[in-house]
């Protein structure tokens, strides 16, 4: 895999929205008063936050900001606003060359989902599963999400184990064993958007990260047997499931839930797979994110419930 420069004060962030537009009009403006007290500074790029149907902008200019970001000389990483809707709309339309030839830290997750994988795939571009720009104030960015990310982009050490955030919960091994692997995946429901398709999973070999928000079970259900159908779990090394956040049935009584728990649902289906599975840790759509460089080697050790990083994403 093709590796960027580690980010360091001084160097020049581009932000671009590859998916839906922020929540707020402030939410852009906020987060550079915040990174550029840090020490960086930031471009945006030509079509942030314009708004086209679900989209930040056509599929046109989202995909020309992406590419120009990574063919500009002036630019060290890319950030964007946030996930959302939209990335799997401009994955054809990406200059995979440019991106080889100029490579960059790029960061984001949920609905970026679809960007590092065909990155990844056609680039061979290590990404990084990590905050957007919405998380970039004193407000919503953790001390934890913090370390992790600014630890993930900006130094060469491998990142290294990756612990809770809050020590009140519980990692939960639902598979016990060991396993070593170059780590792919994501969003659940964008993973499975990929199957079929030239940009589809490759499992082979590899730790699956999955994670979802606000999905019912049987919904979790549906993709996971997506996925099973595909053959994707035939081969996988290991499996790691992030905190998966509101994943509750919709239609309960109070006191008890009226239907199968998203714990239930990956116990179904990743349980009897012969291979290590992990579920809990802080990587997904909680309020503390570790970031992921993706498509570096990992370890997943379901027995002693620990996942390290063993391998730098940045040069």
């Amino acid at each position: 895999m093709i590796k960027a420069r580690h980010l360091e004060k001084g160097h020049t962030i581009g932000v671009i929205s590859p998916a839906s537009p922020s929540a707020t009009r402030s939410e852009i403006p906020r987060a550079i008063e915040y990174i550029e007290a840090m020490g960086y500074r930031v471009v945006l790029g030509k079509n942030v936050n314009k708004c086209h149907g679900f989209t930040a902008a056509s599929e046109a200019e989202r995909a020309d900001d992406l590419n120009e970001m990574f063919r500009r000389d002036d630019v060290d990483a890319i950030f964007v606003t946030q996930g959302g809707y939209g990335s799997a709309q401009i994955i054809d339309r990406i200059d995979y060359d440019a991106i080889a030839n100029n490579p960059k830290i790029f960061t984001g997750f949920s609905d970026l989902t679809s960007l590092h994988l065909a990155i990844g795939r056609f680039a061979g571009l290590v990404t990084f599963h990590g905050p957007g720009m919405a998380r970039f104030n004193t407000r919503d960015l953790t001390e934890y999400t913090k370390e992790y990310f600014f630890q993930a982009i900006g130094q060469t050490s491998p990142v290294g184990e990756i612990p809770l955030a809050d020590p009140k919960k519980w990692l939960y091994t639902m598979a016990p064993g060991k396993a070593e692997g170059c780590l792919t995946g994501g969003n659940l429901t964008l993973v499975c958007a990929t199957l079929g398709t030239r940009y589809e999973v490759d499992t082979a070999g590899k730790i699956l990260l999955l994670e979802e928000v606000e999905t019912e079970p049987w919904i979790i259900d549906h993709g996971l047997s997506h996925l099973r159908n595909a053959g994707k779990f035939e081969e996988v090394a290991g499996v790691l499931v992030g905190e998966c956040k509101d994943c509750v049935p919709r239609k309960h009584d109070p006191g008890f839930y009226s239907d199968v728990g998203v714990e239930e649902v990956f116990e179904y289906y990743l349980k009897d797979l012969g291979v290590p599975v992990l579920y809990g840790l802080p990587l997904g759509h909680t309020e503390d994110l570790a970031t992921l460089p993706m498509g570096v080697m990992t370890r997943l050790d379901a027995d002693q419930k620990k996942f390290e990083v063993l391998e730098s994403g940045v040069l």
